[in-house]
């Protein structure tokens, strides 16, 4: 991949993670959740953990890029 794809990879993925975890955290307050809950759903979601490994794994092939 080339810089300009990874930028863009990096930007969806992050603008998804942030819908979900704004999703996460409407319903959770429609449902009148304790704040330590649903921080506890956001950290414990297996999406949201594979989106942050992503995101991670972007980040390093874009330094690995950057040093060639």
């Amino acid at each position: 991949m080339d810089q300009q794809d990874l930028k863009l990879s990096k930007n969806l993925i992050t603008s998804y993670k942030k819908r979900l975890e704004k999703e996460i955290l409407d319903r959770s307050i429609k449902l009148k959740m304790p704040q330590n809950k649903f921080e506890e759903i956001i950290n414990n979601n297996n999406e949201l953990i594979n989106l942050k490994k992503a995101l991670e794994d972007l980040d390093t092939e874009s330094e690995s890029n950057s040093k060639v």
